[in-house]
């Protein structure tokens, strides 16, 4: 079993930035990729970006230039560094690991982006 607690969501105003931080814990070996995904009221969970142990990153259309993913391996850490944040980035950001075949995922931080 994994555990993955997230941490760093807040308040913030447009244009803001903020730091996400995700930890895994308990049985972290073979974890591949890890990632972060968002849902917005009324909305779908989806993929804002994701990275491989090797450091290959993936990001959504929307945040590509504007949001950095990062990860400390021997840590089993996860970052995102969130920059020119707007009103539409507010969601409940998720960390995702992925472990062999298993997806685990955190409880989830709130980021509200005000106008």
């Amino acid at each position: 079993q994994v555990q993955l607690v997230e941490s760093g969501g807040d308040l913030v105003q447009a244009g803001g930035s903020l730091r996400l931080s995700c930890a895994a814990s308990g049985s972290v070996f073979s974890i591949n990729v890890m990632g972060w995904y968002r849902q917005a009221p009324g909305k779908q969970r989806e993929l804002v970006a994701a990275i491989t142990a090797g450091g290959i990153t993936n990001y959504a259309d929307s945040v590509e230039g504007r949001f950095t993913i990062s990860r400390d391996n021997a840590r089993n850490t996860v970052y995102l560094q969130m920059n020119s944040l707007r009103p539409e980035d507010t969601a409940v950001y998720y960390c995702h690991a992925r472990q062999l075949l298993r997806d685990y995922w955190g409880k989830g931080t709130l980021v509200t982006v005000s106008q």
